[in-house]
C-alpha cells in the first residue's frame, strides 16, 4: 500500500459476543424480540474456534488461506479491492424500496456493523439461536462452525441513488458516474444490468460468501430488493503476481499483467480515487464496472489450438506472449496478430489504461438448447472510467474473441472509501 495510513487496520479485540459457541445462557433481549436493529453492536477480534488473525492488503499464501484468517474489515479503503483474491464470489446489486433518507442511512449503519461481524467470523447481532423462540434470529445461522475464510464485503453506489428527487444526492453524483456508453457487440439485458447498491462478497469458501449476500439481503428487506446476483468461482485474476495466475473458462491465463495489491504507486494513479479527483466524499474509493461476459464454449472446444493462441496472443500451455518463452516476460505486440486479445487489451495500446481486475468464473445451468450458461463476471476497479475500461472496451471491439462471447449484463458504480473506525459507516461522507 502506498503509505502506512492505508493499511486495513484491525479491529479491536474483544470477547466473543453473544450466539457464539461455547458462550453459555443469556437473558434474551429485546433486540432478540424486535430482530436486528442494528444498534452499534461492539465487533469482537475473536471467532469461535480461535483467534483471527489479521491480513494486510496485498498478502496471500498458501498459509493463510487454508487457515480460515479474517482480512480486517476497517482502513483507508474497502476491502476486496487490492486484497489478495480468494477463491470464490456471490455479488449482489439491489434496487433501493425505500423513499426515506433516514430509512437508508440507517440501512447502511446496519449493514456496516454487520459487514464488520460477519468479516471477522462473527455471527450477525446476537446470532442464529439462544434467542427467544417466538421471534426469528438475527443471523441465518449456516456459518455456524465455518472459519472467516478472508471473507470481505465491498460497497458500491450506483446512479439511480443519485437520481432527481430521491435522496436528495443529486449534486453529489461523481461525474465518472455516467452511464457506460453502448459497446459493439453488446446484448444487454436489463435483468441482469445496472442496480442502485452493490455489495460484492469474496471468499476462499462458497458457504461464507453467500451466507454474507444472505443476510445483507434479510436486514435490507422491505427497504431494498435484489435486483440481480451472480455467484462466481475459480478467480480468473490475481492482484498477487507471485502466485500461479489463474486459467479462464477458455482454458487460457488471464490476469497476468493485473495491478498488484501491493504496487502502492500503481493503485494511486489507476485505482483510488485522489481529493483532487472529486466529489470529496469518494477520496479514497474508486469507480467499479462489473459486466456479465457469456463465453460460447462449445464452439471455442471445436477451434484448432493454433487459432485459440493466435486469438489470445499466448501460448496455451505455458501462457507466454507469442514469441517469448516465459508467461510474465513483456509481450513484443507486433509479433500478434492486429487482432488479437492480448494486443489490443495492452496498456501501450490504449493510451496507458490500466485496471485492476476480479474477475471469476461462472456456470448457471443450461441455456435451455444444451449450451452451457457460462462465462466471465468481470469486476475491474480504476481511478477513471473513461480513461479505464471505455477506452479498452473500445479497443476490443476489433477482437477476434468476440466471436465466442457476448457481454449480457453491465452496471456501474462508485466505490466510498473504508471504514475507519466502528464509529464508522458505509457512505457516512456521502450523506454528511
Amino acid at each position: 500500500m502506498p503509505a502506512s495510513d492505508d493499511k486495513q487496520t484491525a479491529a479491536t479485540p474483544e470477547a466473543a459476543g453473544p450466539g457464539e459457541p461455547g458462550t453459555g445462557t443469556r437473558t434474551p433481549s429485546r433486540r432478540a424480540l424486535l430482530g436486528w436493529g442494528g444498534a452499534g453492536l461492539a465487533l469482537g477480534a475473536a471467532a469461535a474456534g480461535g483467534t483471527v488473525a489479521a491480513l494486510s492488503g496485498g498478502d496471500e499464501t498458501a498459509t493463510a488461506a487454508a487457515s480460515g484468517s479474517a482480512v480486517p474489515f476497517h482502513g483507508a479503503h474497502q476491502a476486496g479491492v487490492a486484497t489478495a483474491v480468494q477463491d470464490r464470489l456471490h455479488f449482489a446489486a439491489f434496487d433501493v424500496k425505500t423513499k426515506d433518507r433516514a430509512e437508508l442511512v440507517q440501512l447502511l449503519k446496519d449493514w456496516t456493523r454487520a459487514a464488520e461481524r460477519m468479516t471477522a467470523g462473527l455471527a450477525v447481532g446476537e446470532g442464529a439461536f439462544g434467542g427467544l423462540p417466538e421471534a426469528p434470529p438475527d443471523d441465518t445461522g449456516e456459518a455456524l462452525g465455518l472459519k472467516p475464510s478472508r471473507l470481505t464485503l465491498t460497497i458500491g453506489f450506483g446512479p439511480g441513488l443519485f437520481a432527481k428527487d430521491r435522496f436528495g444526492l443529486e449534486d453529489r453524483r461523481p461525474k465518472g458516474l455516467a452511464e457506460l456508453p453502448k459497446f459493439s457487440g453488446d446484448n444487454l439485458d436489463p435483468a441482469r444490468s445496472g442496480g442502485d447498491l452493490c455489495v460484492q462478497a469474496c471468499a476462499d469458501d462458497p458457504q461464507v460468501a453467500v451466507h454474507a449476500i444472505r443476510n445483507l439481503a434479510r436486514i435490507g428487506f422491505g427497504k431494498v430488493a435484489v435486483r440481480w446476483s451472480q455467484l462466481g468461482f475459480g478467480k480468473t485474476s490475481s492482484t498477487t503476481p507471485d502466485a500461479q495466475t489463474p486459467r479462464n473458462l477458455f482454458g487460457f491465463k488471464d490476469g497476468t499483467r493485473n495491478i498488484a495489491g501491493t504496487d502502492g504507486a500503481a493503485l494511486t494513479k489507476h485505482v483510488w480515487v485522489s481529493e483532487n479527483d472529486g466529489p470529496a466524499w469518494l477520496a479514497g474509493g474508486s469507480y467499479l464496472v462489473a459486466r456479465r461476459i457469456r463465453m460460447n464454449v462449445e464452439t471455442w472446444d471445436r477451434t484448432s489450438l493454433q487459432e485459440q493462441e493466435d486469438i489470445f496472443g499466448r501460448d496455451k500451455g505455458k501462457g507466454a506472449p507469442v514469441g517469448k518463452a516465459k508467461e510474465r516476460d513483456e509481450p513484443f505486440l507486433p509479433a500478434m496478430l492486429p487482432t488479437s486479445h492480448v494486443r489490443l487489451a495492452h496498456p501501450t495500446s490504449n493510451g496507458g489504461a490500466r485496471m485492476l481486475r476480479r474477475g471469476y468464473s461462472f456456470t448457471d445451468g443450461t441455456d435451455g438448447l444444451g449450451r452451457l450458461d457460462a462465462g466471465l463476471f468481470f469486476l475491474a476497479y480504476q481511478r477513471d472510467v473513461d480513461k479505464g475500461f471505455v477506452p479498452v472496451q473500445r479497443s476490443l471491439a476489433r477482437d477476434d474473441l468476440n466471436e465466442y462471447i457476448q457481454h449480457v449484463g453491465s452496471a456501474l458504480f462508485a466505490i466510498p472509501p473504508g471504514v475507519r473506525d466502528t464509529d464508522d459507516w458505509w457512505g457516512r461522507a456521502l450523506f454528511s
